[in-house]
């Protein structure tokens, strides 16, 4: 499936729907530039699952850990690691295969340790089109 944001706020609003329909044990693994929306993504999807914290991308603490909405929502940024197996010093299987809804922004740096089953997204950057358009591919993602 591929969705065309125009703005932020289109952006915010496709992670609350996805926030929303998401249930226990889901795997979002996000992918794209350096401000591609990853984060903004992140924010609708915590705001979907009624997490009412301000949520902020975990650069230099890899992982983030939201729990007062109706799902537990574990937020990593792995673009600081450097070796897959770092991930196990945080205890990512625990999360990966807990009761919460995890996003993995960089996520194709650690595709070894993903889960078979996990939904893919791919934000693109297309500034011939606006400095906020943003081309989204999703795999895995009920329509």
């Amino acid at each position: 499936m591929v969705i065309e944001t125009a703005t932020r706020e289109e952006t915010l609003a496709l992670g609350v729907k996805i926030g929303e329909q998401a249930l226990p044990g889901t795997v979002i693994c996000v992918d794209g530039d350096l401000g591609a929306g990853k984060t903004v993504l992140a924010q609708g999807i915590a705001k979907g699952l009624g997490i009412s914290e301000q949520v902020v991308s975990p650069t230099f603490t890899i992982l983030q850990e939201y729990r007062d909405g109706r799902i537990p929502f574990y937020h990593f940024d792995v673009y600081r690691i450097e070796d897959p197996d770092e991930m196990y010093e945080v205890g990512f299987e625990d999360y990966f295969y807990g009761d919460g809804v995890c996003m993995i922004e960089w996520a194709e740096l650690v595709s070894e340790l993903l889960p078979e089953d996990h939904v893919h997204i791919t934000i693109e950057k297309q500034m011939d089109r606006g400095s906020d358009y943003r081309r989204i591919r999703a795999e895995g993602l009920a329509e």
